[in-house]
């Protein structure tokens, strides 16, 4: 196939099959699709779609028992069929990739600087000098202050949205002219997706970088994408100019996609009562007054205070959303409440304890009325139990149940609760998709009725349409039990769907807060005004409006 060069990467007809011990899986079926230099293709779809197969077929990142047919034309070569030497050519000189989550694509043991500086001396005769030089030019031209002196720190020293800069300041190292970039802000809080998606759109204008886009958040397509690809079952079922497929999608599944994004649309809930028939207050279930947490410092560094004497209250029967950005201190808070994180001043009862002081054993009777659902319940369950023996666990720790058969009955009624068929329980974790894992892990959370629920981030990392079809459940579920939750996210578009209230942090404070569709519909304060202003809309014109009043709420 020739190549005529109007083209950053053109795929044609590429086919790839997996070898597994049930036989042959194709994962991409007969695509074609070409990105043109300085333009942004977002390739959509659900988990398992065959997006991510497709993008890393780029690179020749795919496993040993892949198979793959069909051309991948990276700068005039063909990708496919190269091994090796040559792989390695092609790899960080003509494309390159993000990684979705930057903890793992960054070595711990290694400076930043090391790793960016040997990324460049593996691919050309540079002095040590030279590459520090540049790496320190990168790290600036990412947005990472100070770089002469940070290009020094490890990995942890970053939050998360500076180790993702680092891992774009990497793909862009070599000058490479595609980058592909594979669920980039999935981890991110709303406001630093914001300016990654900002610096990756102003790279792309100032170095014509082709990118590729895999990505499942349509808000982020209609904010940085300028053609779609949709894929369905490895199949690309839709492709247009982005304006086109958000006014008038062609396909039912493209329908369905945009049809699934949480929008923020200030739901007025009534608040639950604070005093019951007779007029009498009721106890909230967590009550904080002046609460600070600290985390004490090592090796002779001062003690950081993560919150800053504040006050809130639950209710029974009460969704509160927590937002913030990471370091806001909302994951210290949940883990104060759970009696996992020290309380070091003010009050802060759970359940009729004081948790200032509180000694494990006064409160392990407690821990029984608490239930949690964890944002990745791939790391909460153990892989060598059936989902049946993980549902019964807190049954059979809190003397609920002698062990998981006599636990049975109990575990499929909460199965079926959270809507997945009894027969899953056979099936171990890994048997279960994203959104079934995470049904599975809010039956393990229900399984002792408890009075409070903590929901830390729950579903952050699930597919547009799972995610629906989850907090659709969660909702329904929160009637129907009457648990009163602590909701922990960055999204405003879930805590708009879920929460009665809401709470907004910024550095361990309490910016604001009230009820949901006020906070939401007519926030007084600036950082909340930035944090609605950066949540990503799935409408490429609004965004576009959003975008220069997020950059006006910067300064």
């Amino acid at each position: 196939m020739t190549h005529d060069g109007q083209f950053a990467v053109e795929i044609r007809d590429l086919d790839v099959a997996f070898t597994t011990d049930g036989g042959e899986v194709r994962a991409v079926r007969d695509v074609s699709l070409d990105v043109r230099p300085g333009e942004v293709l977002a390739i959509v779809g659900e988990s398992g779609s065959g997006k991510t197969v497709t993008a890393r077929s780029i690179l020749g990142l795919l496993p040993e028992t892949a198979t793959t047919r069909g051309a991948v034309i990276l700068d005039g070569v063909d990708v496919v069929g190269l091994s090796g030497e040559k792989l390695r050519d092609v790899r960080g000189t003509k494309a390159a990739m993000i990684f979705q989550e930057p903890s793992t694509a960054l070595n711990p043991v290694f400076t930043v600087g090391w790793q960016l500086a040997e990324g460049l001396r593996a691919h050309g005769d540079v002095s040590a000098q030279e590459a520090r030089r540049t790496a320190i030019e990168m790290l600036g031209r990412v947005g990472i202050p100070e770089p002469e002196r940070r290009v020094n720190d490890y990995p942890h020293q970053f939050s998360g949205g500076q180790k993702q800069r680092i891992v774009i300041a990497m793909a862009l190292a070599l000058g490479p002219g595609v980058i592909l970039a594979d669920e980039p802000t999935t981890a991110l809080d709303v406001t630093v997706q914001a300016e990654i998606l900002d610096l990756l759109r102003r790279l792309r204008d100032e170095t014509g970088t082709a990118v590729v886009l895999i990505t499942h958040n349509m808000g982020v397509v209609a904010d940085l994408a300028d053609r779609v690809a949709v894929m369905l079952d490895g199949e690309l079922v839709e492709t247009g100019d982005v304006r086109e497929i958000f006014a008038a999608p062609r396909h039912e599944y493209t329908r369905k996609l945009l049809a699934a994004v949480p929008r923020v649309q200030l739901i007025d809930r009534p608040v639950p009562p604070v005093t019951d028939a007779t007029g009498a207050p009721i106890a909230p279930v967590v009550e904080a007054k002046g609460l600070v947490i600290e985390y004490p410092g090592r090796l002779g560094s001062p003690t950081f205070r993560a919150v800053h004497a504040i006050d809130f209250a639950i209710r029974p029967g009460e969704v509160l959303g927590l937002v913030g950005e990471s370091g806001s201190g909302k994951t210290t808070i949940g883990r104060a409440i759970a009696g996992l994180t020290p309380v070091a001043g003010g009050s802060l009862r759970v359940l009729d304890t004081e948790m200032n002081g509180v000694r494990e054993r006064v409160f392990r009777k407690r821990r029984r009325e608490l239930g949690f659902v964890f944002q990745d319940p791939a790391t909460s369950f153990n892989p060598l139990l059936t989902v049946a023996e993980c549902v019964a666990e807190p049954l059979i720790v809190h003397g609920g149940a002698r062990d998981a058969a006599s636990a049975r009955d109990k575990v499929d009624e909460l199965l079926e609760a959270v809507q997945l068929p009894k027969a899953f329980g056979d099936r171990y974790p890994h048997e279960l998709s994203g959104g079934q894992r995470q049904r599975a892990s809010l039956a393990r959370a229900l399984a002792l009725d408890p009075k409070l629920l903590i929901a830390d981030e729950p579903t952050s990392a699930l597919d547009v349409s799972v995610q629906a079809r989850v907090l659709d459940l969660f909702a329904e579920l929160q009637e129907r039990f009457g648990f009163a939750t602590l909701f922990i996210t960055h999204d405003l578009a879930v805590v708009d769907m879920l929460a009665h209230r809401v709470i907004v942090l910024h550095k361990g404070r309490i910016a604001e807060e009230g009820p949901t569709a006020r906070v939401l519909g007519d926030p007084q304060d600036a950082y909340t005004r930035t944090l609605i202003a950066s949540l990503p809309v799935p409408d490429p014109d609004e965004q576009a409006r959003r975008r220069e009043i997020w950059r006006a709420a910067r300064g």
